[in-house]
């Protein structure tokens, strides 16, 4: 699996979607998922009702999250930086 805490050449990874961070990975950074699919869904409901693919427009993500595991830090013997701690929108610990 590509989230383990730690790659087999122990360095640490970063990963785009926050399930990576809460499986195990070091921290995160992308698009929300739950915000995403909440899109997604609103799409779905348009089309059922008649709209045409075609013309949706093509959205791109809004909300951004940051997150950092402090497990996996700790694994791979890194100390996280109060100014990057303070910008997390979520920190496991």
């Amino acid at each position: 699996m590509f989230w383990v805490v730690q790659r087999r050449d122990g360095l640490p990874a970063m990963y785009g979607w926050r399930e990576h961070a809460d499986v195990g990975g070091l921290m995160t950074y992308g698009p929300s998922v739950k915000a995403t699919l909440r899109r997604a869904a609103s799409y779905v409901d348009r089309i059922l009702k008649g709209t045409k693919p075609a013309d949706l427009p093509v959205e791109q993500p809004t909300k951004f999250e940051l997150v950092i595991n402090l497990k996996a830090a700790k694994a791979l013997g890194i100390i996280m930086p109060q100014t990057v701690m303070a910008r997390a929108d979520t920190v496991i610990e």
